[in-house]
């Protein structure tokens, strides 16, 4: 049976990834002299102009100007085009009642359930997924779109592909027999670029300098269609064509179209909410049980009531590819080996540490060098549904 699978992924001068970096940029900010800070950033960039706003409460007030013209100068733009306001306002009394005193034994958990620790920050659903089709234990078409834009904002970077400009994306379809990635069907990238860019010479760097090194773990073949810059010019872009907002890049921010999502963002927010750290473990817990060998393909989804510090729904799909027991039975160990509340997923991953503005970019998952991609449970859940 034969089917596709698309995913994209864009520049970190992209309008949404450049706001996704400032948020993210500002908690990291607080977290580097406040641990314990409680952070909830929005932003809100276009032409000329750059809202940042939400609630912050933290020993540390960051100045948010300073930090907003960093990010803006690293990605390519001209700080000093851009006008920059800020809206903070300390957390809701209300929210933080909820996250500091969880409701646990009140809804019949045990006190045991209970002294685990702070109650989640919102309600919702997190997905996590892996499967074995790449090293990363992702899909293929993501780890291929995330290669492209790396290679294009490192050839833009360095200027070994000259008059590139900041924003930039790329949209990769993999065609899938019976649950495998066989081929890459399409690869769609559209780069900004100076205006007096020969395009002819462009598309040829691109195919030369991007994808044939992007493309290594699956390169294209005859049949593989490849757009570049399909519009045509792409000289006006960044913030002068398109407005950008935080977390709206949710699927480029994790599996692609294969996987569902819960619907919450990750950037500026921290550990206690749970639409990022709950999707963390998530993950994580897929991970293992993928590198375990109890599955080919997993994913785990996490509920989460707001002030309540366990999760309220734990669920395993293996689609048909567990190999030891029943989904059920999985999902059932996952509480004897993970623990799940949003003070223990903080501690495992030391989610109070500044590390988030590295996640803005390239995906929240597949990266080593972020602690929710260890694969050092494995064990212990084989021990524990066999």
């Amino acid at each position: 049976m034969r089917r596709f699978y698309t995913a994209e992924s864009v520049t970190e001068g992209h309008p949404d990834k450049l706001c996704d970096q400032i948020a993210d940029a500002v908690l990291d900010e607080c977290l580097k002299e406040d641990s314990e800070s409680r952070a909830a950033c929005e932003v809100l960039a276009t032409r000329g102009h750059l809202l940042v706003a939400g609630e912050i409460t933290s020993k540390h007030e960051p100045y948010v100007p300073e930090i907003v013209k960093k990010i803006l100068e690293d990605t390519g733009y001209q700080a000093e085009d851009i006008t920059i306001d800020v809206q903070i306002h300390k957390q809701s009394p209300d929210i933080a009642r909820a996250v500091d005193h969880p409701q646990g034994r009140r809804k019949g958990l045990s006190e045991e359930a209970e002294a685990r620790g702070n109650g989640a920050g919102d309600q919702g659903v997190m997905i996590g997924y892996a499967c074995n089709e790449t090293a990363q234990l992702m899909p293929m078409s993501v780890v291929l779109a995330h290669r492209i834009v790396r290679e294009l904002s490192a050839c833009r970077r360095s200027e070994y592909i000259k008059g590139l400009l900041p924003d930039g994306k790329a949209q990769v379809t993999v065609e899938y027999e019976d649950g495998k990635p066989m081929r890459v069907d399409s690869v769609i990238v559209s780069c900004q670029h100076a205006g007096d860019k020969n395009l002819r010479k462009l598309e040829q760097e691109i195919r030369n300098k991007v994808l044939l090194p992007a493309l290594r773990p699956l390169p294209a073949d005859e049949d593989t269609r490849i757009y570049i810059n399909p519009s045509g010019r792409f000289v006006c872009g960044g913030l002068n064509a398109d407005t950008g907002v935080t977390g709206r890049k949710l699927i480029v921010d994790s599996y692609g179209s294969m996987v569902p999502h819960g619907g919450g963002a990750f950037s500026g927010k921290d550990c206690s909410k749970v639409d990022r750290s709950g999707a963390y473990m998530a993950r994580y817990i897929a991970k293992n049980l993928v590198a375990a060998n109890l599955a080919d393909r997993c994913q785990v989804s996490l509920a989460y009531a707001i002030g309540m510090a366990e999760p309220v729904m734990v669920q395993v799909e293996t689609f048909g590819t567990g190999r030891v027991c029943a989904d059920d039975c999985l999902a059932a160990a996952i509480p004897l080996v993970f623990g799940l509340s949003p003070k223990q997923i903080c501690d495992t991953f030391r989610l109070k540490r500044p590390i988030f503005q590295r996640t803005a970019v390239y995906g929240h998952f597949g990266r080593k060098e972020f602690p929710w991609e260890r694969i050092d449970k494995t064990e212990e859940l084989r021990n524990a549904v066999m």
